[in-house]
């Protein structure tokens, strides 16, 4: 009888793409995916360590599963990804019920585990050492990203992050840049193409600081992008996370500008308004760079959409500096953002700066920023009632059997009346209403 995985992914979508791969490597040797995680035979978590919020989740899971485990005494938890990577022994030494942590540089090695776990091996469990590069842990990017019957998928193209902000733990936790060769970015494109995606998302923690060299010409992020719509076909959209503003050339906005197959939203995290703050962050930018990238953006690109990240709350924030960030938010008028307030992460230097901020100011400003970028989020979609958009049908909708969910190039989400044989098919929808949050059209024939 075929063995039964339990598989739950958590934080960003360079998890998600990890975890659609682990899934092709598990299938592949025969296991299948569990209805429930009571029925499973490995229980696999995929976690994040960005804030401390999204670890506890974690450590609320492996308690759940620690009961489970009371019951079922064959099943295997296995801790995976970058809070396994952070605290390693101490998440086996806290909890015996982790029968084994694997980091971000032995992933690929979960599959060969499971077999030795259950064809008779020791379950004895050790990081292959010969995945090491010039003394440094090697990443190896998987082959495949895609989840089954999916017609969006993410490529990773790049892994790590150099810039090594004060506030983060993902160069830490995910190591110094690397960048995927771009014949293997072409392979897993044509395989793309044959299983009927339509849609795709290239992937890095700093997508666009991606740099390769191997004899000839190097590619910098504009080459891989002109390389990836060469080799494309019956993929029409190309989108890419998670840009740095400090890597955004002139030639890649005209480019985007310039390309229909590539995406008109773009996201730009500018974590703060106040360049003193930025300098504190170690974001390599000011706000005046910044605003005259987003000043490139309006000019170069039609109608785009421009998303980003706000961090409030970072050490030293002052008044001054949060009305900065009000203000800088009020000039740009972000289609949306994702806010939040400053976390200290231990081994980061802000964990350790002089003028923490109480947490009930941070809670404040918090909720100042999202009631503003509610106003301004509602202004922008209100202004694409009338407008034509076309959208990637995704689903129906849970609400509305007779109404489909689709996704538009600027990545809202929109609703009209439709059949399900539209479900992974381009359509054209006419906006007409806006409810809530929830854009609402019909089909223009």
């Amino acid at each position: 009888m075929a063995k039964k995985y339990w598989l739950e992914i958590y934080g960003c979508q360079m998890n998600f793409a990890e975890g659609y791969a682990l899934e092709i490597s598990l299938k592949d040797r025969g296991w299948k995916p569990a209805e429930t995680p009571e029925e499973a035979d490995a229980v696999i978590l995929h976690t994040c360590s960005v804030r401390q919020t999204a670890e506890n989740r974690i450590w609320g899971r492996i308690g759940f599963f620690k009961h489970l485990k009371q019951s079922n005494k064959a099943s295997v938890l296995i801790v995976m990804g970058c809070m396994a990577e952070r605290l390693k022994s101490e998440l086996q030494n806290q909890e015996p019920a982790v029968d084994f942590v694997v980091g971000n540089y032995e992933k690929e090695q979960i599959p060969k585990l499971l077999e030795g776990v259950f064809t008779g091996g020791t379950g004895n469990y050790s990081p292959d050492t010969s995945l090491e590069l010039n003394g440094e842990k090697a990443f190896s990017f998987q082959e495949y990203h895609q989840r089954e019957n999916d017609f969006h998928a993410f490529v990773p193209i790049m892994h790590g992050c150099n810039n090594f902000c004060t506030y983060c733990i993902v160069p830490h936790v995910r190591g110094r840049e690397v960048s995927r060769p771009p014949e293997e970015i072409v392979k897993e494109l044509q395989h793309l193409e044959t299983h009927g995606v339509k849609e795709i998302t290239l992937l890095g923690q700093n997508v666009n600081s991606y740099f390769y060299k191997k004899g000839g010409e190097p590619y910098y992020f504009t080459d891989i992008l002109a390389h990836v719509l060469k080799h494309i076909d019956n993929i029409k959209w190309v989108r890419f996370l998670t840009s740095h503003p400090k890597d955004v050339p002139s030639s890649l906005i005209e480019m985007i500008g310039a390309n229909s197959r590539v995406c008109n939203h773009i996201h730009l995290p500018v974590q703060h308004g106040s360049s003193s703050v930025l300098q504190r962050m170690n974001r390599k930018y000011t706000r005046e760079e910044y605003m005259d990238v987003i000043e490139h953006i309006r000019t170069a690109i039609d109608t785009p959409a421009i998303s980003t990240d706000i961090m409030i709350g970072f050490p030293g924030e002052t008044e001054k500096d949060f009305q900065d960030t009000l203000d800088l938010m009020k000039e740009v008028e972000f289609d949306d953002a994702f806010m939040y307030y400053f976390n200290p992460r231990e081994g980061t230097p802000a964990a350790r700066f002089d003028k923490q901020i109480e947490h009930h100011v941070k809670l404040e400003r918090l909720s100042e920023i999202i009631a503003l970028q509610k106003e301004i989020t509602h202004k922008r979609k209100k202004e694409r009632v009338g407008q034509v958009e076309q959208v990637l049908v995704e689903s129906v909708s849970r609400k509305n059997e007779n109404e489909l969910l689709g996704r538009s190039e600027r990545d809202h989400m929109v609703i009209f009346p439709g059949t399900p044989d539209l479900i992974g098919q381009f359509a054209h929808v006419k906006i007409e209403t806006l409810t809530g949050n929830t854009l609402k059209g019909t089909l223009d024939r």
